[in-house]
């Protein structure tokens, strides 16, 4: 009886040893000391920022404030680059949006995105990838940027759709995750989209 039961607990930990080890070796492995569900979330659509304006400027697309600097370091980790919010409007005003040149991908569910996203966005739920897939990777392969978004704030939603996009062709120099999300849209952004995409209900957002 002893005999079998060492030899259980030794086929355990080398389980256990086996898919620690793989999960290390992945590059999308889990990062065990992170809380992959944080709690009391704001709504992405109606979050506001605190603080004065000039405290949420920031200057370069992927130069971002020093309090995003961790966010920034598993981003580049990644391979993945962050776009500040004032990068993500003047592409958004680009020309080459209008071309599809620079594509938004919203990453959130249906529900929300028909709330209000960025006019023009794709919405892809990366947890039901199948529905969409094939749609946003020809339209992301097409393009010179793709910045992919969500609700801001502590969602990760962005940055997890950007490496399955990556994952599957989409290359990571023409990638930006859009951390502000919609959180930062509303605050600074001109206008929503309503319902689908090009759906051509535009609704200025008021302050």
């Amino acid at each position: 009886m002893f005999a079998n039961l060492r030899e259980g607990i030794l086929i355990t930990l080398l389980g256990l040893g086996f898919a620690l080890a793989a999960n290390a070796l992945s590059p999308r492995g889990l990062e065990l000391g992170r809380d992959y569900f944080p709690k009391n979330q704001s709504s992405p659509v109606i979050a506001r920022m605190p603080g004065p304006e000039s405290m949420r400027r920031d200057h370069a697309a992927v130069n971002p404030p020093p309090a995003a600097a961790g966010v920034t370091e598993r981003l580049t980790s990644r391979g993945l680059q962050l776009v500040s919010t004032e990068a993500a409007l003047a592409w958004f005003r680009d020309p080459l949006r209008e071309q599809e040149l620079i594509v938004f991908v919203d990453a959130r569910t249906a529900a929300l995105y028909r709330q209000g996203h960025i006019p023009g966005a794709w919405q892809f739920n990366h947890y039901r990838a199948e529905e969409s897939l094939a749609a946003i990777l020809t339209a992301c392969l097409g393009a010179l940027k793709v910045i992919v978004y969500c609700g801001g704030n502590d969602c990760e939603d962005s940055e997890f759709a950007a490496l399955l996009l990556r994952d599957v062709g989409v290359p990571a120099e023409n990638l930006y995750v859009f951390r502000g999300g919609m959180a930062e849209w509303m605050q600074r952004g001109p206008v929503v989209e309503l319902g689908e995409r090009n759906s051509g209900q535009l609704q200025p957002i008021s302050r």
